[in-house]
């Protein structure tokens, strides 16, 4: 039966332009359940993973055969918002004792292609403007970005910029983030610059909707068998990339931090890896990051693409940034 299930996973991991999926979209009524999740099945008293302490997780589920593929989530006190990579929107509000409520679901108001295919709603990234509420999505297959009103009200604009021409099927802008300062950062998921080590990475100077041929090129290295699937901003300033691999029908994380101040035009970065999701731990396909703040605490939370199959999950997991001595640090 796992020979079975990982064989109908990697059929569902070839890229779509071989074998077009008719989108499937949430229904306003779905429904959605959240059930605990453990750091360890084996281990119900381990709390740390590298520099992460477990805060707790859940498992989302509904009855509506839409839900799932859950690429990205933005965060706003106990709001949440997940975006799959089938342009569908899931908003709720997740209390301290993990239960959701007020739990409300949409679809993208425009986005490329006409939306009848999985292919042309492909939002594999999304950020958030803090101050207006603005909302980016980065779009795989297509290599642009869409902006948003607040809410999703409307679609507002959009760029396919000149530099993510040539990033290829399946290899687009899979992780993005807004800065704080200004502008964007983006890593293509598969591809390096031509002649160049590790991802292709781009910092756009202002809106790349608004400015597509502003910022410079860097190259991003990220662990050994890995590729980048999203990335933020810690409240410090330094990104934070998590770094997808699969291997022998599993697939495994890595969080990793990266210097802001080492990206610079054609620079090569490679990030502090700090935690490490695998077997035995829980681990799924994560392809969503995000960063808040609780008190003095930085919180990470990740969520996880099912790729709308019963083998995986879609996971929504918490953690506190804390740091062990170094001499101590172990990203396992």
């Amino acid at each position: 039966m796992r020979i079975f299930w990982s064989l109908l996973l990697v059929l569902f991991l070839v890229p779509e332009g071989t074998r077009p999926v008719h989108r499937p979209v949430l229904g306003k009524r779905a429904d959605m359940r959240a059930t605990p999740v453990m750091l360890d099945r084996d281990d119900s008293r381990r709390r740390r993973v590298g520099d992460l302490v477990w805060l707790g997780g859940i498992k989302l589920s509904s009855h509506d055969p839409a839900f799932g593929g859950y690429s990205s989530l933005s965060i706003a006190g106990d709001h949440f918002t997940l975006l799959s990579d089938g342009g569908n929107i899931v908003r709720f509000v997740l209390g301290s004792d993990w239960k959701v409520r007020a739990a409300e679901f949409g679809d993208l108001p425009g986005g490329p292609g006409t939306g009848w295919s999985k292919r042309s709603r492909d939002s594999e990234s999304m950020s958030v403007d803090p101050k207006t509420g603005a909302i980016w999505v980065g779009f795989e297959n297509a290599n642009a970005f869409w902006r948003y009103a607040p809410g999703f009200a409307r679609a507002e604009a959009r760029v396919s910029p000149p530099a993510m021409h040539d990033w290829g099927e399946n290899a687009g802008p899979e992780a993005m983030t807004l800065l704080p300062g200004g502008g964007m950062a983006t890593i293509g998921e598969q591809r390096p610059w031509p002649g160049k080590p590790g991802r292709a990475g781009i910092v756009f100077y202002g809106d790349p909707v608004l400015h597509p041929r502003s910022g410079f090129r860097f190259n991003y290295l990220p662990p050994q068998g890995y590729d980048p699937s999203d990335m933020t901003v810690l409240p410090d300033g330094r990104w934070l990339i998590l770094n997808r691999g699969f291997r022998w029908a599993r697939f495994s994380s890595v969080l990793s931090v990266v210097d802001p101040a080492q990206v610079r035009p054609g620079a090569t970065v490679r990030g502090r890896d700090i935690a490490t999701l695998a077997a035995p731990l829980i681990h799924d396909n994560f392809e969503g990051v995000a960063a808040t703040r609780e008190g003095r605490a930085t919180i990470l939370w990740l969520v996880s693409d099912d790729n709308q199959l019963p083998v995986q999950r879609s996971l929504l997991l918490k953690f506190r940034l804390d740091p062990v001595p170094p001499q101590r640090n172990r990203a396992k």
